[in-house]
C-alpha cells in the first residue's frame, strides 16, 4: 500500500481550497482510496490513482505525491 497527499495548485470551483485538500492510499490492486481533510470530511474509492485525478484533478491544478513510507530502527 502507498500513501499519498492530494494537492491542489488552483481551486477551480471554489469549494476545497489549495495546498494538501486530501489524503489516500493505494493498494497492491490500484484500486485507491480519498479521504478530504476538509468538510464535509468524505471518502471516496476509485478504481485508480487515474480515475481519482480525472474526477478530482481540476484541469491538471491537482497532483498526487506520493509518501514515503518512514522505517524505525530498534535495537533489541
Amino acid at each position: 500500500m502507498r500513501q499519498f497527499l492530494l494537492i491542489r495548485d488552483k481551486d477551480v470551483t471554489g469549494r476545497s481550497g489549495t495546498g494538501i485538500v486530501a489524503e489516500g492510499a493505494v493498494f497492491s490492486d490500484g484500486q485507491t482510496i480519498l479521504k478530504w481533510l476538509r468538510e464535509p470530511f468524505a471518502l471516496g474509492v476509485f478504481i485508480s490513482v487515474e480515475e481519482l485525478i480525472s474526477v478530482h484533478g481540476h484541469e491538471g491544478n491537482t497532483h498526487v505525491e506520493f509518501i514515503e513510507p518512514v522505517i524505525v530502527e530498534t535495537n533489541q
